[in-house]
This record gives C-alpha cells, structure tokens and sequence, in this order.
C-alpha cells in the first residue's frame, strides 16, 4: 500500500504570527517555521499503520518555499520512506483553489492508495483542503476523524458531531483527514535524523505537473486591502454596588449574549 501524507511548514503559534502589510502575505521573517502538529499526527497514523504492515510506503508531500525542504525532510526522519517537496515561485500567496490544484496534481503523479492529511492548518485554517483534493482526484472523502482503521481495500473511522459519533467509511483509494484528537506524533530519533539524509527526496515545479497558477480561466483568489489590526480596546468593567446581576444581564442582553 502507497500512503501520501500531506504535511506544512507553518509559523511557529509559539512565536509573532503577522501579515505583511505590503504583500498581504504571511510574513515568515516573523518568527521560527516548524512542521505543522495536525500533519505531524497524520503521518504518526501513517507510520503507525506501517509498523504493523511491512510493505507499506509512506510518503510526505508538502507545497512549500524552496527554503523548507529541511522542514519536510523532518517527516524522513520520522520515518517517512520518501518525500515530494513542490516549490515554485508562482505559489507564492496561492489561493485554496490553486494549493488543492497542485497537491492533487502531485498525488496523481506520485501514485496513492490513500491520502491523509490534518483537518486544517494552524495558518490559514481553511479546513478545505483535504475535500478539494478527493474532489479533484475523484475518489471517495472521509473528513475530521477522530479514530482511524485502515484495511487493504477499505479505510473506516469516526468522525465526531455536535450531536454525538458517526461511523464511516468508503474503499480504496480514498483521501481522509484526522483532527488533534489522533495520538501525538513520534519524535525523530538520532537513527532516523541520519537515514533521512540518504531518503529520497524530490523537488519539482509547476512545470513538472502541467500546471498554470496564473491560468485565466481558472477561478483566483487576490487580496484586495490589508489593514493592520486594531489595538485592542478597554472592555466594560462591571462595579458591583448591590446590583451587579443586573448589569451584567443588561449587558449580555445588550451584545445579544443570551
């Protein structure tokens, strides 16, 4: 069985997450870059289901700046058995449609059995993705699981709701997407870090996957206006003078809390 995990470089939600007010655009100076968590935990469900069935290739392909390849090399020294890094400078600010166009594209090219990702990002949280590449690819979508069983021909899962757990599943080859509530992701030991370095390791461009990210009869999305935020302002302070109750219900009333 081929899985590909989709994984992200993101900006640290340790460190100072900001938007250029020139470009509109994530401004990555602005603090550490690290392997998104969510696509750290799809690819320990990844892992974990080779451990257990030798044969099983996993591979972790991300859309990224050129600069990230030792980000996604992380994902070899997890224990990925190869990696599909897709960078070019015309997906710099790439809209929803046009990352699900080109991960997609990737996967088709790679070859798959199954897709799995995170149910969306700590950057953009879109929370999209994983759907618009089933889409495009054309095969079944099983979206924000919460418990994971994968089989030779099937995968199957549990997805929570607001009113409680629904049981799904759909056949091979299909894509999926896990939540947080997936166990935590393996740390790289000293073994894999090195072996990482040997994996391989493929870096290809628009060009490779016959794609056009300025295509006019694609639909785009561009920013319009960017306006730095607002300093935050002082909230209502409450005294309490016998009728405090009273006032906090008025103003639960008054912003339509309640």
């Amino acid at each position: 069985m081929k899985i590909v995990v989709l994984v992200k470089e993101v900006p640290d939600t340790y460190g100072d997450r900001k938007l250029s007010l020139e470009t509109g655009l994530a401004d990555r100076g602005a603090s550490e870059t690290v392997l998104d968590e969510i696509g750290e935990r799809s690819l320990e469900v990844a892992l974990s289901f080779a451990d257990k069935h030798p044969g099983t290739e996993v591979v972790v392909l991300s859309m990224a700046p050129e600069g990230s390849a030792a980000t996604v090399r992380k994902g070899l020294a997890m224990g990925a058995a190869s990696a599909v890094h897709v960078a070019d400078p015309e997906l710099v600010g790439a809209d929803l449609g046009l990352t699900a166009e080109v991960l997609a594209a990737a996967v088709q090219r790679t070859g798959f059995d199954l897709v799995i990702a995170g149910n969306l990002s700590t950057d953009g949280t879109g929370g999209v993705i994983p759907a618009m590449v089933a889409e495009l690819l054309g095969v079944p979508q099983l979206t924000a699981l919460v418990a994971v069983e994968i089989t030779d021909g099937s995968v199957s899962g549990t997805r929570a709701t607001d009113a409680g757990t629904m049981q799904v599943s759909a056949p091979l080859p299909a894509v999926i997407s896990i939540t947080e509530a997936m166990p935590d992701a393996r740390f790289p030991n000293f073994k894999g870090i090195m072996a990482a370095k040997k994996k391989p390791f493929e870096t290809v461009t628009l060009a490779d996957l016959a794609i056009d990210a300025a295509d006019p009869a694609a639909a785009r999305s561009i920013v319009l206006a960017i306006a730095e935020k607002p300093p935050r302002s002082a909230g209502t302070k409450i005294v309490d003078e016998g009728d405090a109750g009273e006032k906090l219900a008025d103003f639960l009333a008054q912003n339509r809390l309640v």
